[in-house]
């Protein structure tokens, strides 16, 4: 008897999930996204800024009502910027920059 490799792709990815050997696919995606796009290295972030990315993001969004899809970390005049993009529900999209030391909106 042959085995096809399709018929095994369901039962593998259950037995993955159950054994927690999966990506969590359920993750937050603010998180995922700033993640992915901040362009800081992680321990430079933290040395320089007094509020840590995660902390503003999630005040930003509590603030604003809104999402943040896409994060960033600039330096501009020897100052530590959070650039963060958010999106709302009625798919309005727009930009906020956030002073790392302060937490003051820009």
């Amino acid at each position: 008897m042959r085995i096809h490799s399709r018929n095994l792709v369901l039962p593998l990815a259950i037995a993955l999930l159950i054994a927690g050997g999966a990506p969590d696919v359920f993750a937050k995606p603010r998180a995922a996204a700033a993640a992915a796009t901040t362009t800081g290295k992680a321990e430079a972030r933290v040395a320089e800024g007094a509020l840590s990315l995660d902390d503003v993001v999630a005040q930003v969004e509590k603030r604003y009502n809104a999402r943040v899809v896409r994060a960033e970390t600039r330096q501009q005049k020897g100052r530590t910027i959070y650039v963060l993009r958010l999106l709302n529900a009625d798919g309005k999209v727009w930009t906020v920059q956030v002073d790392a030391d302060s937490g003051a909106v820009l």
